[in-house]
């Protein structure tokens, strides 16, 4: 058992903090809004923090699941003056690569550890422990922090120094975004060819178009449902990230570029919460202006 501190409890950080309780370790949880705190420390029989000062306190391992650079910065420079001597610092956040090496030089600076180690699956791969973390950091930092992540991982990869998780994240969403334009296009394209989805699907989904997104997307896809999963405004959010590290070097990212700014398309239309999927959303839009 370890004594551990989780900082956000978002839909994802909510359950992946639980997994932890659940795995045996003491617990203890700031999120900005305190109410949230309180009612996941009544769930989980947990601590609320007063601040995340308060919550690291001789903390073993300290994870964070927040939001974009600013949140991270202005919660983890506190905090790492907060930290126990050799602690670890953990940021689940998809973040920029250049700060998570910000972070790991000054936590180097201070006696502690850190390991940048954004996830993938979603909300879904976090209630039921199932995420696969992208890591960057030292090696000896890592094996510390991995027992710990297991408790919400089905799979853990360290990629290299600190930064590298954060560059695997960003390749996972430029694969992702030509991915779903690929499947959106394509279901766009049989319903207006008279094609019945389920088959079309059935006839593709075992051959090489397969893929996570057609195998649990396709239907509500194609039934305009999208008030679940991965909203439009954290992929924009990913997405930036990827292209200014690409801007920086050199990568020509022509695609990803352009199913962003269909992602803005989408947000233009109400769709900032709607999930990633609702790519389809913006075809059907434009063939109802036309008529």
């Amino acid at each position: 058992m370890a004594k551990l501190a989780f900082l956000g409890l978002g839909v994802m950080g909510y359950p992946m903090a639980g997994h932890l309780v659940s795995a045996g370790h003491q617990v203890s949880v700031w999120n900005r809004t305190a109410t949230k705190a309180q009612a996941w420390a009544k769930d989980h029989a947990g601590r609320a923090a007063q601040s995340p000062e308060d919550a690291v306190e001789d903390c073993d391992v300290v994870l964070m699941c927040l939001g974009d650079d600013p949140d991270v910065r202005a919660i983890a420079e506190p905090v790492l003056d907060a930290m126990k001597p050799g602690a670890v610092l953990v940021d689940h956040t998809t973040a920029s690569a250049e700060l998570a090496r910000q972070l790991a030089e000054r936590a180097e600076e201070a006696g502690l550890g850190f390991v940048d180690a954004p996830v993938s699956g979603g909300q879904a791969g976090a209630e039921n422990g199932q995420l696969s973390i992208m890591c960057g950091g030292r090696e000896a930092d890592f094996d510390k922090v991995r027992p710990v992540m297991d408790a919400y991982a089905k799979a853990i990869t360290l990629a290299g120094p600190a930064g590298s998780g954060q560059l695997v994240k960003m390749v996972n969403q430029i694969c992702i975004a030509g991915v779903v334009q690929g499947l959106s296009e394509g279901l766009h394209f049989a319903k207006q060819a008279g094609l019945e989805p389920e088959t079309v699907i059935n006839a593709i989904s075992k051959g090489a178009a397969q893929s996570w997104q057609m195998e649990n997307r396709w239907q509500t896809m194609v039934e305009g449902e999208f008030d679940f999963g991965f909203a439009v405004n954290w992929m924009r959010k990913d997405l930036r990230i990827a292209l200014e590290e690409a801007r920086r070097n050199g990568s020509r990212l022509p695609v990803a570029a352009l199913v962003d700014q269909f992602y803005g398309e989408v947000q233009a239309m109400g769709g900032e919460r709607w999930d990633t999927s609702s790519l389809i959303a913006r075809l059907e839009n434009a063939d109802r202006a036309k008529d």
